[in-house]
């Protein structure tokens, strides 16, 4: 069985409407499998998004709690919450937000430029990604040259360069046809293996989930089904 690299503890997230409350997630309890594809489900408005930016440390929990790796990080300075995102997660989102300009090589070096890496590391961390996703031929090419397929894959490279322990994937599908987004959860499979990492992502493709090691239905705000394959 897989240890529990992350848990939320009844989380709840509220925001202002109208002079009232308007409560986005309803107190959610769940665990994220170390190694494992988990699958956050559900129509738009469901929770699934804002959900996703609080197990990412983008946004705070109005209540509850949620762990990583043994850590509250709803607890985490501004500074500290900063560091963890650049340094132990990765970010991939349906809009793949390459830099036109760059080639899929520059893309995904310069995530490594970021983080301080040296000159021989970038290049050869980057090239190396960019063959896990299956673009070694096409590192040249800038995004407007590449399919969409192609840029998502690229987006992928860029968000494993560091190493991140944790990956989250927001609707990175959601562009994309049936085949094409069935081979971007296949790497992301591949991936876990090879690059030890866990994945959590969101979609509403029901053609996805058999692929995924858990998935977490919600609904208003709730999650109201959970499946293990």
């Amino acid at each position: 069985m897989n240890a529990t690299i992350m848990q939320a503890k009844d989380i709840k997230r509220a925001f202002p409407v109208g002079g009232e409350q308007f409560w986005a997630l309803k107190g959610l309890s769940f665990t994220i499998a170390e190694n494992k594809l988990t699958i956050l489900k559900g129509r738009s408005g469901s929770g699934k998004t804002t959900l996703m930016n609080m197990l990412g440390a983008l946004d705070y929990p109005t209540e509850g709690e949620i762990i990583f790796d043994n850590t509250a990080i709803n607890k985490l300075s501004i500074k500290n919450r900063d560091r963890l995102r650049r340094v132990r997660m990765g970010f991939i989102f349906q809009s793949v937000a390459l830099i036109s300009m760059m080639t899929a090589f520059e893309n995904v070096e310069f995530i490594l430029r970021l983080n301080g890496v040296g000159a021989k590391e970038r290049r050869l961390r980057a090239q190396e990604c960019l063959e896990k996703v299956g673009l070694a031929s096409r590192m040249k090419h800038v995004p407007p040259e590449l399919s969409g397929g192609e840029q998502q894959r690229v987006a992928i490279a860029r968000a494993i360069a560091h190493r991140p322990k944790i990956l989250f994937a927001d609707e990175p599908t959601a562009e994309l046809d049936t085949n094409t987004g069935l081979q971007v959860v296949n790497l992301f499979k591949d991936l876990i293996i090879s690059e030890g990492t866990t994945i959590v992502m969101t979609t509403h493709d029901p053609d996805l989930m058999e692929v995924a090691d858990t998935v977490y239905e919600l609904a208003d705000g709730e999650i109201i089904n959970e499946i293990r394959n």
